[in-house]
């Protein structure tokens, strides 16, 4: 049948087909050979004809018989409706194909992706509903994906409900939007009341977990407090909730109940999590500006993670010479690589200020890791103005280099910005006067200012200061990044 198709012979193509067919009754492979014949000379109504007549003449023998095969050939003709509902009823017959039907479907453009899902929303079988969820929830609209799914996970307790189940909810949770967080913890919370403990208090825990993430720590919480306190739950589901709650607490900034929960759980959370608990609670207590709490929750801590905290603390009192030897004995392995960064960021800032108690400075920092971002560049602008009259030129050009850092963040309004550009104008003009210390900051300086120029897209004046500090700083440690953003600014300037 094969080679008289090739030969362009469709009549003894077709005679062939039916010997085949007389001679196996009841199987699929004739029928399946036939269409591939057909639709590979692109005859694709021909195909379909066959399909649906191995269909009927197969009858109730096998159910969702050529139903992949008449999806693909759908498929290749563009009809993706069509295609939808053959791989529906192939699903249907073969649960385990529901993933292979969604990675075909997921690829439907979005003018036809409506026609798609209604086609499957619309059967009447569960399993092609939740084929529809699972497309909804790859199209990014994880909150009506699962008002179709609920409904068609209708065998309570069985196995196949709890696979899907946890199918669904580690395709909302890997969405990675609040929204798919959300839509994952309402599939663990169903996935708990249709399975067994221990299995459920897992699932529970893993519910509130997700609505943390999304951000719902009103929602959480009960969750939580009704887990840290079931005695039927496993001890690892307990030491989870335990561990969430206190997290969910942190960060509804209710602290005072946060650290009654931490004292209260004992053994029933790991040692290393309650230590990470307390640090957390410490960086929280910080934030609010509540130091001499965070001081006392460090007391008989000796780890290098609690040393990098009290330097913090030491730093906001404006005691910086404790603040550089917690640092230094916290050493670059203490938190994660980002908070060593800004360790060594802050030792050589005080390294140019060049003093051991600086209580303004402390107070401009504490501002800004409480997120008052305008209210930390005027507290800098200030202590900048403090070393300039000590004649500190250095330490001066460093705290107002680190103010327009901060004014000229990413999303900052146009008033920051030009407080920016005033800020970097000020620091290249100290620069420019020499000075001991001075000459680091300037072209780090000029370097930040020819960025926010290319975010305000002016590039002919970002050129013309990249330029200015390649030839006048050779020697600076920020030229190799200066040639980079040179070349991207070149770019963007329009060709005359």
């Amino acid at each position: 049948m094969r080679t008289l198709a090739t030969l362009n012979e469709p009549d003894s193509a077709e005679d062939a087909a039916r010997r085949w067919i007389a001679l196996a009754p009841g199987e699929e492979g004739p029928y399946r050979e036939w269409a591939l014949a057909l639709a590979d000379a692109r005859r694709f109504d021909e195909a379909r004809a066959v399909l649906v007549a191995g269909q009927r003449a197969l009858g109730g023998s096998r159910a969702g018989a050529l139903a992949v095969e008449l999806a693909d050939l759908a498929a290749r003709r563009g009809d993706w409706e069509d295609a939808a509902r053959q791989w529906g009823r192939a699903a249907t017959a073969a649960p385990d194909q529901l993933p292979n039907a969604a990675a075909q479907l997921a690829d439907v453009a979005p003018g036809q992706r409506d026609r798609v899902t209604r086609a499957l929303v619309e059967d009447p079988s569960p399993v092609a509903q939740r084929l529809g969820a699972e497309l909804l929830l790859a199209w990014g609209d994880p909150a009506r994906a699962w008002a179709v799914f609920e409904p068609a996970v209708t065998a309570a307790g069985s196995p196949q409900a709890a696979f899907a189940l946890r199918r669904f909810a580690d395709l909302a949770g890997a969405r990675g939007t609040p929204e798919g967080r959300r839509v994952r913890a309402l599939a663990l919370a169903r996935l708990a009341d249709v399975v067994p403990q221990p299995v459920a208090a897992r699932a529970r825990a893993d519910a509130a977990r997700a609505l943390l993430d999304a951000g719902d720590f009103a929602a959480a919480r009960p969750v939580l407090e009704r887990l840290a306190v079931d005695s039927t739950a496993p001890a690892d589901a307990q030491a989870l909730a335990n561990t969430a709650l206190v997290e969910a607490l942190i960060r509804q900034d209710d602290l005072d109940a946060a650290t009654a929960r931490l004292a209260a759980v004992g053994d029933r959370v790991p040692a290393d999590d309650r230590a990470a608990l307390g640090r957390a609670l410490v960086r929280a207590r910080i934030r609010r500006g509540e130091l001499a709490r965070a001081d006392s929750a460090l007391a008989g801590d000796s780890s290098v993670d609690a040393a990098a905290l009290r330097g913090w603390v030491a730093l906001y009192r404006g005691d910086l010479k404790a603040g550089a030897d917690e640092f230094r004995a916290a050493g670059p392995y203490a938190g994660e690589r980002r908070d060593a960064v800004e360790r060594t960021a802050m030792l050589a800032l005080m390294q140019q200020v060049r003093r051991d108690r600086f209580p303004e400075l402390g107070d401009a920092l504490l501002t800004l890791a409480r997120g008052d971002s305008i209210g930390a560049v005027q507290a800098l602008r200030l202590t900048a103005g403090q070393l300039t009259a000590e004649g500190q030129r250095g330490g001066a050009a460093e705290l107002l280099l680190l103010a327009g850092r901060i004014a000229a963040r990413p999303g900052a309004g146009p008033e920051e910005q030009r407080t920016a550009a005033t800020l970097f104008a000020e620091v290249v003009r100290i620069g420019g006067g020499g000075g001991e210390g001075t000459g680091a900051a300037a072209p780090a300086a000029e370097l930040e200012w020819a960025r926010l120029l290319l975010r305000q897209l002016q590039a002919l004046d970002a050129v013309r200061h990249l330029e200015h500090l390649i030839l006048s700083y050779p020697e600076s440690a920020v030229v190799p990044e200066a040639r980079r953003e040179l070349e991207r600014a070149k770019g963007a300037v329009p060709k005359s």
